[in-house]
């Protein structure tokens, strides 16, 4: 039985990448030792070992489960089909069947079933199996029907890590040929649209805008610009958590990874899920390299921007790049044209939207609703004079400075402070 199943799996071709996950690879190598003899009883007891330890660190006890979410969110050969629309030839429809039996098999084997083996083997030293420890669950499985049920939703749910994951970094790799890695964000702002009070018609534009991505129309790059902490960077995290379902993703880059951007569009092209490149705090020096190279993805460069990404960037600069006051005053004969160059860069994004500084009452506001949403229990009167004072010591109103104070009150309700 395991020394089939360990052949087995090496004939896998559709779920070849399941090979890059090492305890599915540690798994293998475990089953097969299971009642071979001349087997080392010690390396075969590492082997466990490893196999329940590297399991554990996934923070679940199930193998069933594990296995069964890691089958469902693989890159496979089938990804391109779907994406294109294309039939999926009967040969490798048949390779799916048959490799699904056999994962179904793996994701069924338990503990037990292991030690119960080695037992009934009699292999010398493995018949004091029972005593081994720790143990993991598993159950009977079929993984036909859920395979293709997700693949029903592919262009939604995407596979690989864009499967697991819906935010993402970008990280520079000089040793990668693309120059870049993507890295899915460990702990994600769970942050939703639900949770922010005011700035709502900002908010709908881009709700709008994103809402037309996602239907393979033709959607707009998008500026955020204006004050700090008026809830502009939150507006965009949150979007991607309230659409995450639908095949969006967000991926984040810094000002220096620009001149990446031409490579990964071409990577995302051809995904069927929509993506949100999301610039955080722009703002550029003048005569900064990385300035050109924003530009020239914007403006479309030599081939036209994909329709499954748009741009969203936030900055407290409506014209993203920093002047002074002797910089605007420059001797040059062409400063005004110097001058359009850099203001240009802000109307090549096809839709800019303010967020500015809130009046009192909007403050006012949003503390409330922050303060309803955490269940702050305060006078009305009390929380608008606390209100009042923190934004002082702030120095100023803003949405940040109405949650850092609602966050204060409420771990002094709660004895925190």
């Amino acid at each position: 039985m395991f020394h089939d199943l360990h052949d087995r799996l090496d004939e896998l071709v559709i779920f070849q990448s399941l090979y890059r996950d090492d305890l599915f690879r540690t798994f293998r190598r475990m089953i097969g030792m299971v009642g071979e003899t001349g087997i080392d009883w010690w390396v075969a007891k590492t082997e466990y070992y490893r196999f329940v330890r590297l399991l554990y660190a996934r923070h679940t006890t199930n193998w069933t489960v594990y296995l069964r979410d890691l089958v469902l969110s693989t890159e496979t050969p089938l990804d391109w089909y779907l994406a294109n629309d294309v039939p999926i030839p009967r040969t490798m429809m048949d390779s799916v069947k048959r490799e699904l039996g056999y994962l179904s098999r793996t994701a069924s084997i338990s503990s037990a079933m292991i030690k119960q083996y080695h037992i009934n083997m009699g292999c010398g030293e493995f018949t004091g199996v029972q005593g081994l420890q720790p143990d993991w669950h598993a159950y009977e499985a079929n993984l036909e029907p859920l395979f293709w049920k997700r693949m029903k939703d592919y262009k939604k749910q995407g596979s690989g890590m864009y499967a697991r994951h819906h935010m993402f970094h970008m990280k520079r790799d000089a040793d990668l040929d693309a120059g870049y890695v993507l890295q899915p964000a460990r702990f994600p702002d769970p942050i939703r649209i639900g949770d922010l009070i005011g700035y709502e018609m900002q908010r709908q534009q881009v709700i709008d805008n994103t809402r037309a991505l996602l239907a393979g129309k033709k959607a707009s790059n998008i500026l955020l610009y204006g004050d700090a902490g008026t809830g502009k960077s939150a507006t965009v995290k949150a979007i991607a958590n309230e659409f995450a379902g639908e095949g969006l993703r967000l991926i984040e880059l810094s000002k220096d990874e620009l001149h990446l951007l031409p490579g990964l569009l071409d990577e995302l092209s051809e995904n069927p899920l929509k993506f949100i490149l999301f610039i955080d705090d722009l703002s550029f020096q003048e005569n900064d390299d990385d300035f050109s190279a924003l530009k020239a993805v914007l403006e479309g460069s030599i081939s036209a921007r994909s329709q499954n990404t748009v741009i969203y960037a936030t900055s407290n600069r409506r014209h993203i790049v920093r002047e002074t006051f002797s910089q605007r005053e420059g001797d040059e004969i062409h400063r005004n044209d110097t001058m359009q160059e850099t203001i240009s860069l802000s109307e090549r994004f096809g839709i800019r939207i303010l967020f500015d500084k809130p009046n009192k009452d909007l403050y006012l506001n949003i503390v409330r609703g922050l303060a309803e949403q955490s269940g702050l229990e305060m006078d009305e009167e009390q929380l608008a004079q606390e209100a009042e004072r923190f934004a002082l010591r702030k120095s100023g109103r803003s949405a940040r400075a109405a949650r850092q104070l609602i966050e204060q009150l409420s771990a002094k309700q709660d004895g925190a402070l």
